[in-house]
């Protein structure tokens, strides 16, 4: 991907803010098991947040919306957020509430998560409503399902009346209207979570009536979509993964930020690719997200 002369990607992240509280494991219990874990740590996560941190790495001014707690991980997830280069100007507490969780098990070279909404249930269609102008004024809007449903479809509508590209990461995996299909640029679920959009229909056939639209991550496969003539695969990067959480919201963060700054869309999934290997070779979620000289160096 050539970076020279590249315009600053303007990019706008809506999603969840959040505390990942991450146990590491040699093997993840069965039910009504217990097995000694062999470390503990709080980092901040949310694949709002995520998303919104390895676009800042990656060289994007970064725009949250989103919500927290009236607590002590609120105020920590604010601060992260601000060390990142990441604006917060809507990233309001929610007076007596706290601030969403995620509880991960690292074991077995995987990951196990259980997400605990909490303030990133007040990331209601109102409050993004007030958000409007900046929404419009992206260059390109990441959104997530860590907030309600009705939230999702209405950033969909703005996004679409306003003529900015709207890429949805549609996980956690739920299913979803034809309306907000129809309304985003981009959709980049793993296989689980096409299988749970567009139930019954075989990856080939709905790779093909969303040409250069439906991305499916297949891991260590690659991805894979429709050029307009043929499936593509781009190939990803093997690398040694010490923590693969957060590699997901690094892929689209990078995806996000290339096409923003106006590359094909092969050059922008192998940029996605190269950053997302990178991230798994650390430990957090947004502490193995890499620099833009970084993925530069390695690509």
């Amino acid at each position: 991907m050539n970076t020279q002369s590249k315009k600053q990607a303007n990019v706008v992240v809506v999603g969840s803010c959040s505390m990942d509280l991450v146990v590491t494991s040699s093997r993840r219990p069965g039910a009504g098991e217990t097995v000694l874990g062999e470390s503990f740590k709080t980092v901040p996560g949310g694949k709002g947040a995520n998303q919104a941190v390895a676009a800042a790495r990656l060289g994007a001014k970064v725009s949250m919306i989103g919500r927290v707690g009236d607590d002590t991980l609120g105020q920590t997830i604010l601060e992260n957020l601000k060390q990142n280069g990441v604006s917060v100007n809507n990233v309001e507490p929610v007076t007596h509430c706290e601030s969403g969780t995620a509880h991960i098990i690292l074991a077995e070279g995987d990951n196990s998560i259980i997400v605990v909404e909490a303030a990133n249930r007040h990331v209601t269609p109102e409050y993004v409503e007030k958000c409007r102008e900046i929404i419009e004024q992206a260059d390109i809007v990441l959104i997530q399902q860590e907030v309600p449903a009705e939230t999702v479809l209405l950033v969909s509508r703005i996004c679409k009346q306003a003529g900015v590209p709207l890429l949805l990461n549609p996980a956690p995996a739920r299913p979803v209207e034809a309306e907000l299909i129809e309304n985003c640029a981009y959709i980049t679920p793993n296989e689980h979570e096409a299988s749970l959009l567009f139930e019954g229909q075989s990856i080939s056939d709905i790779l093909c009536r969303h040409p250069e639209k439906l991305f499916i991550t297949e891991g260590s496969q690659g991805v894979r979509y429709f050029d307009g003539q043929q499936e593509a695969v781009v190939s990803s990067y093997r690398v040694e993964a010490v923590d693969t959480t957060g590699a997901g919201d690094t892929f689209n963060a990078a995806f996000a930020v290339a096409l923003a700054e106006g590359n094909q869309i092969g050059d922008s999934l192998k940029f996605a690719n190269r950053a997302a290997s990178l991230s798994v070779m650390r430990f957090g979620a947004q502490g193995g997200m890499p620099t833009r000289s970084e993925v530069e160096e390695a690509l």
